[in-house]
């Protein structure tokens, strides 16, 4: 059955018991086994079995997205199915074509595949927000629904988290596409925008537009959440303490349905928005907190003696 959710309320509201238990968040930053693996041609996307969350959930917003739901979910399980545990999670944004038909009879072949739907188009951002709050997984990956991101990139996100050598995992991994298949406006668009927040923000990404993402759920739930505030994510956090990389992946054209972006969308409104993330960032404290220690007990000090009064 298809979960209908009315589009979530911007604010920043977490509801503490949705938060991933942190000794599962950190098993998983280090790479531990979990109870029970199987080899890797038995694995099962469905962890069911130990009651336990998946590993990964693969966050897809769609609008309109008929023609590329049933290949990009193909893709998704091919590039995840033997790696790590994982649901799949679209959120249908509004759509007015056959998307939610055509998602509906998907659950019944894909056991991981689970489905949330906006009563209204609401935004990329409020798609993401309500799926990543709806999300069962401590990380969570996110690409595009019009299959421009190839799901194959996401192993290589996932061996940027697992990296031995770092002596700290980054909170956020960004693709950044590499010879981008987009229209000559598009990419003149993003790249303006890009430079333009580059030098305003300073956050060191060159990429911030390209929807494959890795990242932990509690980070991105702790974050102010706004309307269009995915194409903010590595600024905001950076400001709120994590590490942020960036990862190049490969780009496809869209080769069914069209964008629902155009140019003005895509530069206009960005620039108007990165005001509103320079004042946030401005007001967001980030203290050096550290929890102090009940002091040793002084090994000279005698302890006390208890006495017995006679008479």
């Amino acid at each position: 059955m298809i979960h209908i959710a009315a589009p979530p309320r911007i604010g920043n509201d977490v509801d503490c018991d949705s938060i991933p238990n942190e000794g599962i968040l950190q098993n998983f930053r280090r790479g531990a086994p979990r109870c029970g693996r199987a080899p890797a041609t038995d694995v099962k996307s469905d962890t069911a079995d130990f009651g336990l969350p998946p590993a990964i959930s693969v966050v897809v917003p769609v609008r309109d997205e008929a023609e590329n739901i049933e290949p990009l979910l193909a893709e998704i399980q091919s590039a995840l199915d033997g790696l790590e545990t994982y649901e799949i999670l679209c959120v249908d944004d509004g759509s007015r074509d056959a998307t939610p038909q055509i998602l509906a009879a998907a659950m019944t072949a894909c056991p991981a595949l689970r489905v949330i739907r906006h009563s209204e188009p609401s935004g990329q951002s409020a798609a993401l927000i309500t799926g990543i709050r709806g999300a069962r997984a401590p990380w969570i990956v996110t690409l595009d629904g019009d299959g421009q991101n190839d799901p194959a990139d996401i192993p290589a996100l996932l061996k940027v988290l697992h990296d031995p050598q770092q002596s700290e995992a980054p909170q956020l991994i960004c693709g950044q596409r590499r010879r981008r298949q987009d229209t000559w406006t598009k990419r003149v668009s993003s790249r303006i925008a890009n430079t333009v927040r580059r030098m305003a923000l300073r956050d060191g990404t060159p990429d911030t537009g390209c929807g494959l993402k890795l990242f932990s759920r509690e980070t991105f739930l702790s974050l102010p959440q706004f309307d269009h505030m995915h194409r903010f994510l590595p600024s905001l956090v950076q400001t709120a303490g994590g590490r942020v990389v960036s990862v190049e992946v490969s780009h496809r054209p869209r080769r069914r349905g069209k964008t629902h972006y155009g140019i003005f969308d895509r530069l206009w409104v960005s620039i108007v928005d990165l005001g509103g993330v320079m004042w946030l960032e401005r007001r967001m404290k980030r203290p050096l907190a550290v929890e102090l220690s009940a002091p040793a007990p002084d090994a000279r000090a005698v302890p006390p003696r208890s006495m017995r009064l006679d008479g």
